[in-house]
């Protein structure tokens, strides 16, 4: 019925769900039920619309993010009852378009855009937001939606904390049960668990060590990607279930989708969905959160005269960094890969999750002065940092760029003594937002880097569904770099366009 999965599932029903469903049981299988009239008659379908916001010819960047932060705000008050949106207590901002609820990690780059334009009021509500999700689901849901309960994002809900402190919001130790609750809660299945085997998002490597991957409760369809999934699992000849666990968990990284969590082809081809093994890797970045999880946890208890606590998760952090170092670092490419805990060995695709462990201070400085070397030389476009050497047909590849991994690699390279490569990762990446603002008048999800000199930056393409307006981590992460570059030329770009934006 709908070009987009997701449109279904984020309808608002009209009277109360079980007798919608009891309704449709009664008649779906009469001669002429007709589906359309059935979800027209019991669901207002609520679908992104341009608002009443348009960007104004002639408007600067700054001024067009800071106008835009309104807009893409929710208020809890507002959510239609009984409909698959999850309630939360406090006002948060919402990335755009099709992407219209409260996403866990686009939030925290969406942060740093807030704090920059002088809303760092926000920073509270939304830490409290997400700390009243641990508290009710036991974990920060992918997003929230119901049907996004059984999975997670990457975790940088630490992160939040200590940015919205750094800005005077909040006291970080008053979200610590919230922190070790999320821990737990991605820990599940490591006790008594046997060496060389895996539980929900814990793996135990054969040496003992713990580390991490990514999962999801369920192996059905994604309820907001159903057709998609089902198409996926009928083309890969593989069992159903064990493909859609493997879809749904990448969907929890972030970075759905990429070659990054795909087994290489049996005729040495680009692999497709077909052969996606998400399961089966152990993630470097996702790993690298969890020990700045643990590492902040250990600080906080310490702070507040838990010496026990302190000293368990300074353990936790020191493991997984010597396991991290061990099994991710290769000294030879100066980089870190994601390991293959079922095969036993790194992954060969070199990807910007090797930048994680410098952003989450997991890397030393030997570290990140031979990944200065190897992303300068691998990674590096004229457009910005590139999301991996491979060129597919996934969003999450080449030749797209993504706001937050600008961010990491600035940030990791600027701690850790590579001012001039943070430099250069964050100007070309604001020439290439400006360059398609100064066209199309708005701020989008991804962008296609120019890969050379002289080729033009547009909006990325590739992935489940069409390029995404508004857009809530660009504009924060280009606000933020443009706060810390004031001599940028693109605080000169204007909007040569109006444009009006998908809410």
């Amino acid at each position: 019925m709908f070009a987009d999965s997701k449109t279904f599932v984020d309808c608002s029903p009209r009277r109360e769900p079980a007798d919608i469903l009891a309704a449709y049981r009664a008649t779906c299988v009469a001669p002429g039920f007709d589906l359309a009239a059935f979800v027209a008659a019991n669901f207002d379908v609520v679908l992104p619309v341009p608002s009443d916001y348009v960007s104004v010819p002639g408007q600067p960047i700054c001024e067009h993010i800071d106008d835009l932060w309104p807009v893409l705000t929710r208020h809890p008050l507002e959510h239609p009852p009984q409909g698959s949106l999850l309630q939360v207590p406090h006002p948060y901002v919402v990335p755009g378009g099709r992407f219209g609820e409260l996403y866990y990690w686009d939030s925290y780059f969406t942060m740093l855009g807030l704090a920059a334009s002088g809303r760092a009021e926000l920073l509270h509500g939304m830490v409290s937001n997400f700390a009243h999700l641990v508290d009710c689901y036991g974990h920060v849901p992918n997003g929230t939606r119901t049907y996004y309960l059984t999975r997670s994002q990457p975790p940088l809900f630490a992160f939040m904390v200590e940015l919205a402190q750094q800005h005077g919001q909040i006291e970080a130790t008053e979200y610590l049960p919230q922190l070790r609750a999320e821990h737990a809660w991605w820990m599940r299945g490591a006790e008594g668990l046997a060496p060389g085997a895996a539980a929900s998002r814990v793996v135990r490597l054969p040496d003992g060590a713990l580390l991490n991957r990514y999962w999801d409760d369920r192996d059905a369809p994604r309820e907001e990607s159903w057709i998609e999934d089902v198409g996926t699992a009928q083309a890969s000849g593989r069992e159903a279930g064990e493909v859609y666990r493997h879809l749904r968990a990448a969907a929890e990284s972030g970075w759905d989708f990429s070659t990054r969590w795909l087994a290489e082809a049996a005729d040495g081809g680009v692999p497709t969905l077909a052969h996606i093994c998400t399961t089966d890797i152990v993630p470097v970045d996702l790993n690298a959160f969890l020990f700045k999880l643990e590492s902040f946890i250990a600080a906080l208890s310490a702070q507040v005269g838990d010496s026990a606590a302190a000293s368990e998760f300074a353990q936790h952090a020191h493991a997984r960094k010597v396991s991290v170092l061990a099994l991710m670092w290769d000294a030879q490419q100066g980089a870190f890969f994601d390991h293959d805990w079922r095969l036993g060995r790194r992954r060969a695709c070199l990807t910007a999750a090797s930048i994680a462990p410098l952003f989450a201070g997991l890397a030393d400085d030997t570290h990140a002065q031979a990944l200065a070397v190897t992303v300068s030389q691998r990674l590096l476009a004229p457009g910005g940092l590139s999301t991996t050497e491979c060129t597919s047909d996934q969003q999450w590849d080449q030749p797209n760029g993504w706001a937050c991994l600008q961010w990491m690699a600035v940030q990791g390279f600027e701690r850790h003594g590579h001012p001039a490569l943070a430099h250069t990762i964050a100007h070309r990446w604001l020439a290439t937002v400006a360059a398609v603002y100064e066209r199309k008048g708005k701020l989008v999800e991804k962008y296609a880097l120019r890969q050379r000199e002289h080729e033009s930056s547009a909006g990325g393409g590739g992935g489940e569904y069409p390029l995404q307006d508004g857009f809530g981590w660009t504009n924060g992460v280009t606000r933020a770099l443009m706060a810390a570059l004031p001599q940028h030329t693109a605080h000169a770009c204007k909007a040569h366009t109006a444009t009006p934006l998908h809410r």
